[in-house]
């Protein structure tokens, strides 16, 4: 393989879930609980259904329990997110930052804003912004790790994705094409359409093929800290959490109040260092706190 780019598509696999491949103990757990192994989602190494995964899908029903059969979107989700935690090795860092400069413009452009695009000014826009600027510097936490490869394909264009909620049914990341051409408005306007699109199921399979960054967004519940699941094959996945006022102090120890939110970066530890994972995260950070965003808008 060269080192010219390779944009892979995000593809899901249910895994085998064959005879061959189960111990007798879990032949037995499954003949007790009469359930069939083979409708399961093996949990194991290889996709290998597991005794616990046997256990969970024959537990019994109470009087009143309602069984929600997982729907398409679940499945997928399920499987890639299994295959995720088997693959990558997992890491986190954390950082705060002060929207003190994000919320002068949202607070004073809001109603500009919403009579000219139609929809509101988030927190997420600027922290995307912030995040393809500081690839620029970071670039490899801007790749992917091709299947069964120990080989780093780090890509020249930033393909963001976007993890979008379906009102709880489930989750779909669809992909901001060239984010690291757009400015503030233009990823703005990018990401309020792919959210409308996917929760309308109007998102085509290109929509969600080729991303090589990831942003999750559960602050808008108001979290505090997440460790997000990498979005395989992608290396990192940043979460951005819930932005509320706090005390702070300034460079000379001055006290204040500010709106504050943690930005949390999920790596993989394979192929980045802490070092270098945290360094990004760092110039995300001072670009959220000092970049003039009026000049974006």
């Amino acid at each position: 393989m060269t080192h010219d780019e390779r944009v892979l598509p995000w593809r899901l696999r249910r895994p085998r879930s064959v005879a061959r491949f189960l111990s007798p103990a879990v032949r037995r757990e499954a003949a007790e609980r009469g359930v069939d192994p083979a409708t399961l989602w093996g949990s194991g190494a290889g996709g290998r259904v597991t005794r616990a995964d046997v256990r969970r899908a024959g537990g019994p029903a109470g009087r009143g329990d309602e069984v929600v059969p997982f729907g398409t979107v679940r499945r997928r989700a399920a499987a890639a997110l299994l295959a995720s935690k088997r693959t990558a090795a997992h890491a986190l860092v954390v950082t705060a930052a002060d929207y003190s400069a994000v919320e002068e413009v949202r607070r004073t452009a809001r109603d500009e804003w919403r009579a000219r695009e139609g929809f509101p000014l988030t927190y997420l826009p600027f922290v995307a912004r912030a995040v393809v600027d500081a690839v620029g510097e970071f670039p490899l936490v801007n790749a992917t790790v091709p299947d069964g490869e120990e080989v780093l394909v780090v890509h020249r264009d930033v393909h963001l994705g976007i993890a979008v909620d379906l009102d709880f049914a489930g989750l779909v990341v669809p992909v901001v094409r060239g984010a690291d051409g757009l400015r503030l408005r233009a990823i703005a306007r990018a990401v309020h359409d792919l959210a409308a699109r996917a929760r309308s199921r109007r998102l085509s399979p290109d929509d969600l093929a080729g991303g090589t960054f990831t942003i999750t967004n559960p602050g808008a519940a108001g979290t505090w800290i997440s460790f997000p699941v990498l979005n395989r094959p992608q290396v990192a996945i940043l979460a951005t959490d819930g932005v509320s006022k706090r005390v702070v102090a300034d460079g000379r120890g001055r006290l204040g109040v500010a709106p504050v939110g943690h930005l949390c970066l999920a790596f993989d530890h394979r192929v980045l260092d802490g070092a270098y994972a945290a360094g990004f995260l760092d110039r995300v950070r001072r670009i959220v706190e000092e970049r003039d965003w009026w000049a974006e808008l």
